[in-house]
């Protein structure tokens, strides 16, 4: 499918995107966001074809691959072909759907001479009934996937023209953005922020170092109909969005399992707040840092300085990656440690899925997800929304946090917010 858009050039990267190409280096895998989705009836295959043209001619990001410097440059190019395949859906086109998406996320990628999109559709024919798309997260985040969505309006079918300028900053624009006074500026005050946090937390999150387990990665989910409930009613009595009730959460079942009440934890920060970024198909987002203290508080003052870290955290995540890490590495050295900065709290939702009215604790099912030798953080909850109720999934490093802590700790995540909610209302 042939393609050409406006600009191009070379530059450095974005802050957002060398924070991806560098876990990309560390854990030696290729983030991809997107996935499968069957299509309204009447879609064809040209319908698709004519899309992949439009988002391809459009959004610089997707046209954007890098250079084989170290580290590396951005490229964006001008015009270019890309494929999009087409497969007989047979008997079961969701799963042969499945299957593709399976391989497209175990394919290998060259940032270098392959572009970030990988599509293909699953058809009758001329009639499309699935689509598979993914998109490295070099070239998107999740917001982003979102603004590539909404920019859909903006095209004519008929033609695959566009039918509004696109909106948002570009890659290339904002990497020279970046090195100006007004970014390092930020950059300044969040190296500022991070550094006096970084002086003053426990070095290591779980101090207590365990035999590993033979897949030293373990990661479990527990899916919770009263969870969710519960979340939105402490939320709503205490003025705030329910992932920061579960941050609270995380961080005093963490404080239990530690023993250390201070948590820091690295948040994701969309960074859209900012002018300019909103409508912007890219990836801009970044770690921000929020420093929970549990000690002497009651559940709802947790909450309300769960709320204020996040603000903060939001504030200071707007900063080059590099100079991170070297800050680390210098604090750590001075003070004589190794610093542990690898706690993660990820909310994935963009929208509340339906909750049921009563929800029970005897309703959440917790499952083990697969186990992995591959580098990670020592602990990463994400938080999904799922039809009923929403899911919590821990994936934690077993020479800190063994089995049998992970499933306790997904259990009293679940636990103390609910117990919260029961002193407003009954849930069941």
């Amino acid at each position: 499918m042939p393609f050409s858009g406006d600009g191009e050039g070379t530059g450095e990267l974005t802050w957002g995107q060398f924070a991806a190409w560098r876990s990309m280096q560390v854990v030696e895998a290729v983030e991809w966001a997107g996935g499968v989705m069957p299509l309204e009836p009447g879609t064809t295959v040209a319908d698709i074809a004519t899309t992949l043209g439009f988002i391809m001619s459009r959004h610089q990001s997707l046209r954007t691959r890098l250079s084989t410097d170290v580290p590396p440059r951005q490229v964006l190019a001008p015009s270019g072909e890309i494929r999009l395949e087409v497969y007989d859906g047979g008997s079961d086109p969701g799963a042969r759907a499945a299957q593709i998406r399976e391989r497209y996320e175990a394919a290998p990628w060259d940032p270098a001479a392959d572009w970030p999109v990988r599509m293909a559709v699953v058809a009758d024919g001329e009639q499309a009934r699935h689509l598979v798309a993914l998109y490295c997260h070099m070239a998107i985040d999740g917001y982003g996937f979102e603004a590539l969505i909404a920019d859909l309006a903006n095209l004519d079918p008929a033609t695959g023209r566009a039918l509004a300028p696109v909106e948002g900053v570009q890659p290339l624009e904002l990497a020279r953005a970046q090195q100006g006074r007004a970014a390092r500026r930020q950059h300044d005050a969040s190296l500022r922020y991070w550094e006096r946090h970084l002086r003053a937390i426990s070095p290591q999150r779980l101090p207590v170092k365990r035999p590993p387990e033979p897949e030293r990665w373990q990661e479990a989910t527990l899916t919770s109909p009263a969870l969710a409930r519960a979340a939105e009613t402490v939320a709503a009595d205490a003025k705030v969005h329910s992932g920061t009730v579960l941050l609270a959460a995380y961080a005093t079942v963490l404080a239990r399992l530690s023993g250390e009440p201070v948590g820091a934890f690295r948040v994701v920060v969309s960074n859209r707040f900012r002018p300019g970024f909103a409508a912007s198909v890219s990836n801009l987002a970044q770690a921000g840092l929020a420093v929970v203290d549990t000690a002497g508080a009651d559940f709802d003052e947790v909450v309300a300085r769960a709320w204020r870290a996040q603000l903060t955290a939001g504030m200071h995540a707007y900063y080059h990656p590099r100079d991170l890490w070297a800050l680390v590495d210098r604090v750590a050295a001075e003070r004589g440690v190794e610093l542990d900065t690898m706690c993660y709290f990820n909310d994935r939702r963009r929208a509340s899925a339906q909750i049921p009215r009563a929800a029970a604790l005897e309703q959440s099912t917790l499952t083990w997800g697969p186990g992995s030798n591959e580098y990670d953080a020592t602990c990463f909850l994400h938080v999904d929304a799922v039809p009923g109720g929403l899911a919590l999934t821990w994936r934690v490093d077993t020479t800190a946090i063994s089995p049998a802590m992970l499933e306790a700790g997904l259990h009293g995540i679940e636990e103390v917010v609910v117990a919260a909610a029961r002193v407003r209302t009954p849930i069941g």
